[in-house]
């Protein structure tokens, strides 16, 4: 990639994520925002963008990293203090053993993906509470929810997805998912320019014929047919008409009337 064309992706990046924190309103003056390091491209563009941020916003907020180091065998400990310590920042390395947690628990050749997760969640979650943080960031990109969102239809049988900003289940935190407008290639160009410490995820991103790689494979055949394909569908998740839906919850067919805040609060599940 040419230094003209990185400039053109690094700026379209910064602007994206811009414009994703105004419209969702991810961050107030003053935050103390944690961001949340894996050592994947898709954190470290998250926070690379959020840095770049920090220093042109009319506001003023802190930034800090934390990395989860859950204990996985190979894991290079020294790559993600390495790294930190070259920007200058704030961190956290949390130590976890919920490797042996979750091979414990789930059975040979089953998906680890889900019980990971909630772990990881819960010791994100205290970790933020602790060092005082006001928002939670993660990495989350637009193919990201678009995928969630055929999970959710596929397995769930519901229209859901990652939403760009929400209170956890706990009500302690906020979480913001500053890259939801930038799309997964874009960060993987950026990256591999940036030359991020890329760590490979060994306990759950090695297992194969996972269901969510078989919808990313399916959204890669689509954008190859149509490069606007997966950004519609984004957007379509922006712009919904709850009379042109069957969910009685969103809008009521017998007066005709879309459903207020607080009936939908009542309403849901």
């Amino acid at each position: 990639m040419t230094s003209q064309r990185f400039i053109k992706l690094q700026k379209q990046l910064r602007r994206q994520t811009g414009k994703a924190i105004t419209d969702y309103h991810m961050i107030d003056d003053g935050d103390r925002i944690m961001v949340c390091l894996s050592g994947g491209k898709d954190s470290y563009t998250l926070l690379d963008m959020l840095m770049r941020l920090q220093t042109v916003a009319p506001i003023q907020f802190e930034l800090f990293a934390v990395n989860l180091d859950q204990k996985q065998p190979g894991f290079p400990e020294h790559i993600l203090p390495n790294y930190l310590d070259s920007l200058n920042i704030e961190y956290r390395i949390v130590e976890k053993d919920t490797f042996s947690i979750v091979k414990e628990k789930i059975e040979p050749g089953k998906t680890t993906c889900s019980l990971c997760s909630r772990l990881r969640r819960g010791i994100l979650y205290n970790t933020a509470q602790e060092l005082g943080a006001t928002k939670i960031a993660l990495g989350h990109h637009m193919d990201d929810l678009v995928e969630t969102m055929f999970m959710n239809m596929f397995h769930g049988s519901r229209l859901k997805t990652m939403p760009p900003k929400l209170i956890s289940d706990d009500k302690r935190n906020i979480v913001i998912r500053p890259l939801v407008y930038c799309r997964e290639k874009d960060i993987a160009r950026y990256a591999e320019r940036r030359e991020f410490p890329i760590i490979p995820c060994n306990l759950c991103g090695s297992q194969p014929n996972l269901e969510r790689q078989r919808i990313k494979n399916m959204l890669g055949e689509w954008d190859k047919e149509s490069p606007d394909r997966v950004a519609n569908i984004f957007r379509s998740m922006q712009n919904i008409t709850s009379s042109h839906l069957l969910d009685a919850r969103l809008f009521n067919f017998n007066s005709m009337i879309e459903a207020s805040p607080q009936q939908l609060q009542e309403n849901s599940y």
